[in-house]
This record gives structure tokens, sequence and C-alpha cells, in this order.
């Protein structure tokens, strides 16, 4: 392995503000030890392919100890490596290795709610007046008996956010699964507690976190019922209390007490770009947080385009700085959400298969060309679909199995990806489809393969001053067509891409005379599928996305 070089910021600021964050899923990414789980040790052997792509930066999903009930986001304890993945000799070799190779590395940091296997919730549920009681969200049925107001859990919108308890009499908050009681943050021992976490990972030398719904930590007291118009809503959805604010700053605080620009990631799951905005504070609170509505645009030009104007003017107006994210843990893939919508619309199966990647490949562009921090969610760089999960198959308790699929390293009977002892179990999860042709060794020996489109995109924007840190102005374009002007100082660079499915011919405001064609998503621009019709327009073909220098 070698050790990336880092490019010198083009504005001088902090390193997260232009670098490529990768989205490790710890279960699914590589298994070492051959049990049908991915693990530290399988991230730590697979840096090189990371390293080779050209990022700059990880995230880790949560690898701590877990009954794994929301498979590691019901911690039961935040300090210690859960030994399905390994333990902290091997969490601390990763993150020393990946510094050697040039990468930063950020954590999951999950401050809402905890296991109900923890000791502290397990000391809460034994006594009204145990030590750690009030460390959770407890309160009286009302009089009928039922839950204190009409709060509805994340994974299951017939259920409430409340559980009974019957040894104690009382009902458990809980935004998301029963297993997973949230704490009380209006209580001052648990906000130390929290923070020695932070503490704890930030001594080990993590250059930061993801902080999972982050918005949720504060909660307005006499815990109200949602208002009917979007009652049946996930609470956690519409969480949105003031003094959560105060909570973030001391937190951002802490993070910022350590060298290096550690760097605090907000998940804050709240619908508008407004709302989102507001936890970037005055500079004080997340340095990033991530942009949801984004994630959901579908493919086309005037929805991306509107995506792009709300986040540039409302977070423009703070001096944030935005993220992108086509994929996540989360939510189905881009490439199966797009195949999805276009099919709902009555297109054809055979012309979806035929689009299907072309569709990726241009996203892929579209993502990396942004004024912003992208992140970039493992698999995607393999143009990864969801895997098809059958009734008897399913783990997840949200039903996201098929997004978090084992990766597909080789077209072996196991795709490379168990080794170790038991190397050619069965993983925990099927692989995705196509694995056969659609793994890593496959689309390395092909130059044209969408993997080496995303390598190539790395390093002309990590070469590109204007792609990681210029200017964005949005051009005037044909139907379908959405189109950036990316610019710094004396650099400019256009960025085209047809969400048609026809060919489309660019003006020469678009395509100016002499410029310089850097990328083409279909990597066939170099043998004309892009091609100049006369001296001033340029055809660019279905689901295309092209980078110029101008």
């Amino acid at each position: 392995m070698h050790e990336q070089e880092q490019e010198p910021s083009a504005e001088g600021g902090p390193w997260w503000r232009e670098a490529v964050f990768y989205q490790l899923y710890p279960r699914s990414f590589a298994d070492a030890n051959g049990d049908g789980v991915g693990d530290l040790d399988g991230i730590l052997a697979r840096l090189e392919h990371l390293v080779w792509l050209g990022v700059d930066a990880l995230w880790l999903s949560p690898f701590y100890r877990s009954p794994m009930a929301d498979f590691g986001y019901d911690v039961s304890d935040h300090c210690d490596v859960d030994p399905i993945f390994g333990d902290l000799a091997a969490f601390d070799a990763l993150l020393t290795e990946a510094h050697a190779l040039g990468l930063r590395v950020i954590i999951d940091w999950v401050p809402n709610h905890t296991s109900d296997q923890h000791p502290w919730f397990l000391d809460a549920a034994s006594s009204r007046d145990s030590e750690h009681r009030d460390w959770y969200v407890w309160r009286d049925p009302v009089e009928d008996g039922s839950p204190p107001n009409n709060w509805v859990a994340a994974f299951d919108l017939t259920a409430p956010a409340w559980t009974f308890h019957e040894p104690t009499g009382q009902w458990y908050l809980h935004l998301f699964d029963p297993a997973q009681p949230d704490l009380d943050w209006d209580q001052p021992a648990v906000v130390r507690a929290m923070h020695e976490v932070l503490q704890f990972w930030l001594d080990r030398g993590v250059d930061g976190f993801r902080a999972d719904v982050l918005h949720t930590i504060g909660k307005f007291p006499d815990l109200p019922d949602d208002p009917p118009p979007v009652a049946g809503i996930p609470h956690c959805a519409l969480n949105d209390v003031p003094v959560t604010h105060e909570r973030i700053r001391a937190i951002r605080s802490l993070i910022d007490s350590y060298p290096d620009d550690r760097v605090l990631v907000g998940e804050i799951y709240l619908m508008t770009t407004d709302a989102i905005a507001s936890y970037y504070g005055d500079g004080d609170e997340v340095h990033l947080a991530f942009n949801f509505p984004a994630l959901y645009a579908p493919w086309d030009a005037d929805r991306w385009r509107a995506a792009i104007e709300e986040t540039e003017a409302t977070l423009g107006s703070r001096g944030a700085w935005p993220t992108w994210v086509l994929s996540n843990h989360d939510n189905p893939r881009h490439r199966t959400r797009y195949d999805r919508a276009a099919i709902h619309r009555g297109e054809d199966a055979a012309t979806t298969a035929r689009r299907s990647e072309a569709r990726a490949r241009a996203a892929a562009v579209l993502l990396l060309t942004l004024r912003g921090t992208p992140f970039l969610y493992q698999g995607e760089e393999l143009g990864l679909l969801d895997a098809d999960i059958r009734p008897e198959q399913a783990l997840d308790p949200g039903s996201r199995d098929g997004c978090r699929a084992p990766l597909p390293w080789d077209g072996s009977a196991g795709h490379g990806w168990s080794t170790g002892p038991g190397a050619g179990i069965d993983p925990w999860l099927p692989f995705p489809p196509e694995a056969d042709v659609r793994n890593r060794e496959a689309l390395h020996t092909d130059p044209n393969s969408i993997l080496h489109l995303y390598r190539r995109l790395l390093a002309v924007r990590r070469a590109t001053p204007e792609l990681r840190a210029g200017e964005l102005e949005l051009l005037d374009t044909p139907p379908g067509v959405l189109a950036l002007r990316r610019s710094l100082g004396a650099g400019v660079c256009h960025v085209v891409i047809n969400t048609t499915d026809a060919e489309v011919e660019l003006s020469g405001v678009l395509v100016p005379v002499g410029s310089t064609l850097l990328i083409a998503s279909d990597d066939l621009g170099r043998t004309g599928a892009a091609r100049a019709t006369s001296t001033d327009r340029f055809m660019l073909g279905a689901d295309q996305a092209i980078i110029l220098t101008v």
C-alpha cells in the first residue's frame, strides 16, 4: 500500500470542506475471520481499495457492543468493540493504518438512546428509585392506561413511541425500536456520561463523529402531542426543540478543544433544508449536516436544480458548508431508486435495464462536482443495486436489508468476501444482483467500468481547485438538462448532466469553443459519443454527464 498524497486546500480551510468521505458499514464490507459477518480486520485488509479509489476520509457505522436489535445502533457499551467486529486493539490498528495511508476516520456516535441491555437501562428498569432511573424518559400512564402522548415510533407507524414496563408501572420513551430507550439529556449526569464517550474516542485519535439523529437529544419537558396534521409521522422526523442547540454547542466546544480540525457531522433527520441549516448555528454547532432533501431527489434535472438552489441559498446565507449524498445504509441505493421510479413512470423493463448504469454514472459526476462535501456509500463505486431479500431472509426492523448487502470482491463462489478459517460460510445477508460480474475484481480489470469512472472523478476533483472549493452557478439549459459552472480565480469548469433518454444539443454557452473534455460519464467521450456538430454545438448523449475545463 502507498500513502496517497493530499492536495493542499484550495481555500486554506479545514480538511473536511474538501474531503470525499466513504461510508463503511462494517457488517457488510469484508469478513476477515470467516464467520459470515464483516469486521474491523476485514476493513483493515481492504484499505488498499480505498486508497486506490482516492477517497480522503472514512466514516465507520457502529461497531460497539450491542445486542444487534438495530444492528449496532442499540449500544450496550459506547466505549468497547463488539466481539463480532473485533476488539479495541483491532480498532486501534485500523485507525493507525488508515492515518498512515492518509485517510481520516470518523465514527458513529449514538447520543439519543442506548440498548435496553445497557447497564444504565438495566439499572434504571430495576426500580423507580434506582441510580439511573432518571437517565431515561419515564412517564405514568394517562387515566385509561394508554401512553403519555401520541408520538409514533420510527420503525412501526402503527406503534407508539412508548413501551409499558410492567415491573415499575411506567412507560418509557423510544423514538425507534423498543430495544432502544431514549436517554434524558435534561439530566446533567447523562450529558457528562455522553461527553466522556466522545473524549474516550477523541483521545484514541478519531478525526470526528457522525452523530446519529443529533436533533433528538432535546425534547420539550411536557412531551406534548404531535399536532393532527403530522400525527402519525415518526416523531424523530418532527423533533425540533430550541434547547438542543445549546447542547450541540457544548458538544462542538468539546470537539474543538482537540487539535487537527476534528469534525462533527450531524444526522439532522428533518425534512426541510431550512430546519437542517439551523443546526449549523452561527458556525458553533455541527460542522456538516446531511442534506436529506437532496438524498430523496429523483433523477430529474428540475428537481435537482431546485434542491441545489435551495441548498445554496439557505446554507449560503449562514456561511454553512453543504454535504451531498446519493445513498446510505438507511435508504435504497440510488441506482435502485432511479430504476423503480422509471418503471413507476411507465418505462419498460428493457429500457430500464439499458439506462440503469448510465443514470448511476451520470449521478456520480453530479455528486462529485457540487459545491460541498460528498459522501459515498460503500459499493456505489461498483454501481450496486439493492439485494433481493426474501421474507425469510429479512433481519432489519426498518426493512433496510437490501442496501446493506455484502460487497462482492471477486467472481468466485463466495465473492472473496470471507477469508480466514470459516471462509465459504454464507454471509449474513445475500449478495446484490450481478455479483458474478459486478464485483471489485471484474470492474478493476475493465478500464471503462463505473469503478474506474469513480476513480477518475476523484482524481479530477483532487486536481481541480474549482471543483473542490469554487463558487457554483446554475446555467440555463434545455429541458431535462442540468448545468453547473464552478469557478475559483481563473479556473472554470462546466458540468452538464442530461437526465433524459434522448440526445440533447448543447449551445456554445454550455460548451464554449476551445473547452477541454475532462470526463464523460459513459467514458465514450474519447471515441466520439459526445461530439461536436459544429464549431459551437455539442451533442450530449442520453443520461450522459460531462466535465469541461473552460
